[in-house]
């Protein structure tokens, strides 16, 4: 049975209060999902402190523009599924793109659209989010970077303590 005016109304406020003191917002569509394989994302975002609603792409548009930004529905194709999430954009990306990935390994029925920085007022596209998605996390980066910087020096030192026996 359709909406009414009034339900489409509060749906969006409801939506709208949902976005307060969050930081992201990510845009994807679900086309072809089985059902217990969205419940199974929808605790895994909900574990992250964050909510996955599906909405339609003409509310959707009210809403963004009521937040400041531009939503053009021609942009995104399919259904429309929101994730919005207290963490940042790398945390939020990270977790969608791994059920996405994971999703689709045999054919795309989970893809990433879009996303917004609702502090900073910034709109991505589908392959930005992909892209930051695709990142490891910080912890494991800031690993990476200490490897890089002692591996050269573990290496001189092998080679000081090689001459020093030598010698």
């Amino acid at each position: 049975m359709p909406k009414t005016k009034a339900q489409k109304i509060q749906e969006v406020k409801d939506v709208a209060g949902h976005l307060k003191g969050k930081e992201t917002l990510i845009i994807a569509d679900f086309t072809g999902l089985p059902v217990n394989e969205m419940t199974t994302f929808r605790k895994s975002i909900r574990a992250m402190g964050g909510m996955f609603h599906v909405m339609k792409k003409r509310l959707l548009k009210i809403l963004l523009e009521q937040e400041g930004f531009t939503f053009d529905r021609e942009t995104f194709p399919g259904q429309s599924g929101i994730i919005i999430s207290p963490k940042d954009l790398s945390e939020t990306a990270g977790t969608v793109y791994a059920f996405a990935k994971e999703k689709n390994k045999k054919e795309e029925i989970f893809k990433i659209l879009g996303g917004f920085l609702l502090g900073e007022k910034k709109q991505l596209s589908g392959k930005e989010v992909k892209m930051i998605g695709a990142l490891p996390s910080r912890e494991v980066l800031l690993g990476q970077l200490v490897g890089m910087i002692a591996s050269p020096l573990k290496k001189f030192l092998f080679v000081l303590n090689e001459k020093s026996k030598q010698a």
